[in-house]
């Protein structure tokens, strides 16, 4: 399909045409198969298996790599969790000023937020932050009862369109990351159009879209990964995800200057690669899809 925006030629377009010497060079229609093709080589490289979807939201372009199977959340689901609270909250149903007890015994793993309010009080606004910006599991947690546990997140997957996203356990319970169980799993085709609906479309009032967006940006847990791969400048807004078996997971969207948004969803897991091979992959991933901008 013939776009708009095209993608910068490749090294080995660039040498086939050379054959013919032609007097100017003219840019390759947007490819999904090189990109896919890219992707394919991260895999390789990372040992493990990796998913990719990826939706230049300008030009309509869609490329991907084993966009449509499964892959563990981790805490990917936070984003959706804290959208789902922000739904809640323009429906009337919900504020966010409302005042959550955070209890000593409700503690779980990594909570840097939450730990330090044991025993207190923190608003179901300050829980979303925490668990958006941090990740901290007990404010995920927090907003699972919100919502209306696992299930409900499940749920509002369902009510954007989202047939695939699905929620089974809390934290740090759902990290387990087993080969082949369906549980607290996603595809990163559906988790790229829920995050464009939720970040970029409609699904939230524009205010609560706003706030979503902002966590996002906000986040201080992805410098390593896609935020790794952008040219310095770029405006990224981000969730990541870690679990068991070397998942290692990251999805959000990338403004390039000048340019309409791209969405990207990258899952990787079953490696046993170091963290900073699996971090790498992710950067691999956004420099590709920077590469096939063209910018």
């Amino acid at each position: 399909m013939i776009t708009r925006r095209r993608f910068a030629v490749s090294a080995g377009l660039a040498a086939a045409a050379a054959v013919s010497a032609p007097a100017v060079l003219r840019a390759a229609p947007p490819s999904a198969e090189t990109l896919a093709a890219a992707f394919a080589r991260i895999e390789r490289e990372s040992g493990g298996r990796l998913g990719v979807a990826v939706r230049d939201t300008g030009a309509g372009l869609r490329a991907g790599h084993r966009e449509d199977e499964r892959f563990p959340l981790c805490s990917t689901f936070k984003l959706v969790a804290a959208a789902a609270v922000l739904a809640r909250v323009d429906a009337g149903r919900e504020r966010l000023d409302r005042r959550v007890a955070i209890p000593r015994d409700g503690l779980v793993t990594y909570s840097p937020v939450t730990e330090r309010h044991a025993g207190e009080e923190m608003t179901l606004e300050a829980l979303c932050e925490a668990a958006m910006v941090l990740s901290d599991n007990t404010a995920g947690n927090l907003l699972l009862e919100a919502i209306g546990g696992p299930a409900g997140l499940t749920d509002f997957a369902r009510s954007l369109g989202d047939p695939v996203t699905r929620l089974d356990r809390i934290e740090p319970f759902l990290n387990e990351s087993a080969p082949g169980d369906p549980r607290d799993t996603t595809s990163p085709a559906a988790m790229l159009e829920t995050v464009r609906r939720l970040a970029l479309g409609d699904a939230l009032a524009a205010g609560s879209r706003e706030k979503l967006v902002a966590w996002m940006v906000g986040n201080r847990t992805g410098d390593a990964r896609l935020r790794a791969g952008v040219p310095a400048g770029w405006r990224v807004g981000d969730k990541t995800g870690t679990g068991d078996r070397g998942t290692a997971n990251d999805v959000g969207v990338i403004w390039p200057p000048g340019r309409p948004p791209v969405v990207v969803a990258v899952y990787l897991t079953e490696t046993e690669a170091a963290p900073a091979v699996r971090n790498g992959a992710h950067a691999a991933v956004a420099r590709a899809v920077v590469a096939a901008l063209g910018t």
